[in-house]
């Protein structure tokens, strides 16, 4: 028991589902030493509410092996109230708190993964703080320059070239170089946190048809395939540039590891489409494990026992799957 990995779940946007999937997570069976980050008063309050039988330890300590029905909380005191389904920016500094408790964590070895609950952009942004996301987030923490968001539903995986920026922006942010660190940082991972000795990376175009020679659009031509070349020539199994709209058939996934998308949208809807509940988000390219649910806050399904733990659940497996 004493070799049992530590693992950190912030609790993400006090007025989401965020405290809901974690007590369900806190219910079941989990072999680690597994902590919450957030506010035991809150956690108490909407284990009520789900009329759920739970016991809220607040913990000074590292994490004891983890029982089903106790929930060990690293306390983290709201700074106002909580009313479900309600944002409330003057708690955006409760959610970053969370976060860089679980990333200092990891940093330190306190804990070797964080789990993170879903949060809301918008709320954080509206205080003035300049917040695009989970991924970008951390990597500013931990000093990585050059994170990559992973998603995986069972054996899908799709990483992106460009994150969270309008789509009118995505053809200016693709560059040769970029993708060629994208598809290292990639590689990497899927050997490191998923064990795949030699991964196969499907590579797809940005403009339909990959481009149709050109005549479609020539970052195919003049940005992609080169990037893809130089990959190849420093020892990494980059295939492509795919058109998008036949690279997600069942026969073009049997030749990849994961798919190389050119933006957000062009490949997260496939996955979801696929996998949307048990799906995880891992970010590539930083020094610690990161997995994450890969939906958002469900503000209309807080506190009413509706929400499904599922992607919660597959990010904890995961984390474990990635520390073992």
């Amino acid at each position: 028991m004493t070799d049992l990995p530590s693992i950190l779940v912030t609790t993400g946007e006090p007025a989401g589902i965020g405290p809901d999937i974690a007590l369900a997570l806190a219910q079941r069976e989990h072999r680690c030493r597994l902590a919450f980050a957030g506010d035991p008063g809150l956690l108490a309050d909407r284990a009520a509410m789900l009329g759920l039988d739970l016991r809220v330890t607040p913990i000074s300590t590292p994490p004891r092996p983890h029982r089903a029905g106790e929930m060990q909380v690293v306390p983290h005191p709201l700074a106002a109230p909580v009313v479900t389904g309600l944002l409330n920016p003057v708690n955006a500094g409760y959610v970053l708190s969370m976060l860089d408790t679980a990333i200092e964590g990891c940093l330190k070895g306190t804990y070797q993964a964080m789990v993170t609950a879903p949060l809301q952009k918008s709320v954080i942004a509206d205080t003035g703080v300049p917040f695009s996301g989970h991924t970008e987030y951390l990597a500013e923490r931990t000093g990585a320059t050059h994170p990559v968001m992973l998603l995986v539903a069972g054996t899908l995986r799709v990483a992106l070239a460009t994150t969270h920026i309008p789509l009118a922006a995505v053809p200016g942010a693709i560059h040769s170089d970029t993708l060629v660190q994208t598809l290292s940082v990639l590689n990497h991972g899927l050997q490191a946190r998923f064990r795949i000795p030699s991964p196969r990376l499907l590579v797809l175009g940005l403009n339909p048809h990959a481009g149709e020679s050109g005549h479609l659009g020539r970052e195919e031509i003049d940005i992609i395939a080169p990037a893809i070349a130089t990959a190849r020539r420093l020892g990494i199994d980059a295939r492509g540039p795919l058109p998008a709209d036949t690279a997600f058939t069942p026969h073009a996934l049997a030749d990849g590891d994961a798919v190389l998308a050119m933006y957000h949208d062009q490949g997260l809807p496939v996955l979801k489409h696929a996998g949307f509940g048990r799906g995880v988000n891992i970010t590539l390219g930083i020094p610690i494990v990161r997995t994450s649910v890969d939906h958002g806050t469900a503000l209309d399904l807080a506190g009413t026992g509706r929400a499904d733990p599922g992607s919660l659940a597959a990010a904890l497996d995961l984390a474990l799957g990635c520390v073992a």
